[in-house]
């Protein structure tokens, strides 16, 4: 992805978060950041920047409130329980579309999916989500098409993966779109995954 300005990436935590959803790709891209000459910033956000209690009770502490969050190259909304609860919240919503406006990229780990469907930024585009939740996805938007295959879909400013462990193959893939392939290897590398970079579908 080609910028003038620093590489920013948020990642939004709050209640009943799945661990995964949220660390899987932290790791994936601190270990990048670690790394890259591109000296990306990676940082955690909540609504207020208090702490988030996740659905297995891990207790997070986020760097930042949304408000005070720079602006971003990449948003990624994790999955997990607390999906449901602000997928009805009006004002979580009303958020989402605001950093939509300036955000070159959306990411929708696992259930992730569900909300950025409830904000309307899915429509008739191709999404995958957890195995168990595409009746719930296409519920909130009938003109989604549901990819029940793929461990990620890219679709240029909107990405989203499958269940869980899904959520470290997209960021392995997002190391590889914002920078090159041979950093994703080598990011795959230090981390022990073995990562196939082809399983996703990029549209």
């Amino acid at each position: 992805m080609a910028t003038t300005r620093a590489l920013r990436v948020g990642i939004f935590c709050f209640d009943d978060v799945n661990e995964l959803d949220l660390v899987g790709p932290y790791g994936v891209l601190s270990a990048w950041a670690e790394r890259s000459p591109l000296r990306p910033e990676v940082r955690t956000v909540s609504v207020d920047g208090a702490g988030v209690r996740c659905a297995h009770g891990l207790r997070l502490l986020p760097d930042k409130a949304a408000e005070e969050v720079q602006q971003l190259h990449v948003l990624i909304h994790p999955g997990g329980p607390g999906t449901r609860t602000l997928a009805a919240d009006p004002a979580h919503l009303a958020w989402l579309h605001q950093v939509r406006q300036n955000t070159p990229l959306l990411v929708g780990m696992c259930t992730g999916a569900l909300v950025l469907a409830a904000a309307g930024v899915l429509s008739g585009r191709p999404v995958a989500t957890h195995r168990d939740a595409f009746d719930e996805l296409v519920g909130y938007d009938p003109t989604i098409l549901a990819d029940t295959e793929a461990r990620y879909v890219d679709d240029g400013d909107v990405a989203t993966s499958a269940g869980v462990s899904a959520s470290m193959d997209l960021a392995l893939h997002l190391v590889a779109r914002l920078e090159d392939t041979t950093m994703a290897h080598k990011v795959a590398w230090h981390l022990h995954y073995d990562h196939d970079f082809n399983p996703g579908l990029t549209v």
